[in-house]
């Protein structure tokens, strides 16, 4: 038997946990002011990069805690699949029939969600997990993401699949290795280690507009194209 809690709904970041952290981080630097001089500090607060910086800092805690990653990019869908991979700048090992059947999906700019399997996995599998999900896999997205973060496949190797023509199942997959940065095209072996990260976006069907369930977490639109979530609860069986 199985009981599933009720979802619960949580907004995005609340003006209070913002002034939080604020609180927080000024208590911070006023600890160890004396450690930093006034010249210097005044040319870094003008660095766009420190600002993204920090966002990076909560955005890695609150995703260690979630167990899934979301990144929003902008995707080039006019490319064809082998700029898409040139863009990446990464060592390829690919078969080019398989890059030429790489689907380009849709939008210009696209929430990818990425979550991992604690075990191996099977594509047959995993393609019931993406549609238990209610995500698709999106091959341009996800390169999207490695081509603006090229150190993000260092600590977490991703990837995603689909068929070709014939119906056999492919795969591109991005990681570093021996110390290089690699992408990988190919027909599937048919199983994926439980190293991966898989990457997905919003599959149309399974969404409304004003909110959508995915797998653990219930997203409330709260904003026009902003979204929040935050873990349903347990299932128990």
């Amino acid at each position: 038997m199985t009981n599933v809690v009720t979802p619960s709904v949580v907004l995005p970041m609340t003006d209070g946990q913002i002034d939080k952290a604020v609180d927080i981080y000024r208590a911070l630097l006023r600890k160890h002011r004396g450690e930093l001089g006034s010249n210097i500090v005044q040319h870094v607060l003008g660095q766009p990069e420190y600002v993204a910086e920090q966002v990076a800092v909560l955005r890695k805690r609150v995703e260690a805690v979630s167990g899934m990653i979301v990144r929003r990019v902008r995707v080039n869908r006019i490319r064809s699949p082998q700029e898409v991979l040139d863009a990446t700048g990464r060592k390829q090992y690919t078969d080019r029939k398989v890059v030429d059947s790489m689907p380009r999906g849709e939008g210009e700019e696209v929430d990818v969600y990425l979550f991992k399997e604690s075990c191996t996995i099977s594509n047959d599998d995993l393609a019931k997990k993406y549609e238990s999900l209610g995500l698709k896999p999106d091959l341009y997205a996800e390169a999207a993401i490695n081509e603006a973060d090229p150190a993000f496949a260092d600590d977490h190797p991703n990837g995603s699949q689909w068929k070709d023509g014939d119906g056999k199942w492919c795969f591109a997959a991005f990681r570093r290795w021996d110390g290089e940065r690699l992408v990988y095209v190919d027909r599937s072996g048919h199983v994926w280690r439980d190293d991966w990260w898989f990457a997905g976006v919003r599959n149309s069907l399974h969404f409304s507009p004003n909110y959508f369930v995915l797998g653990e977490f219930l997203f409330i639109n709260t904003r026009q194209a902003e979204f929040s979530g935050e873990k349903r609860g347990d299932t128990v069986h």
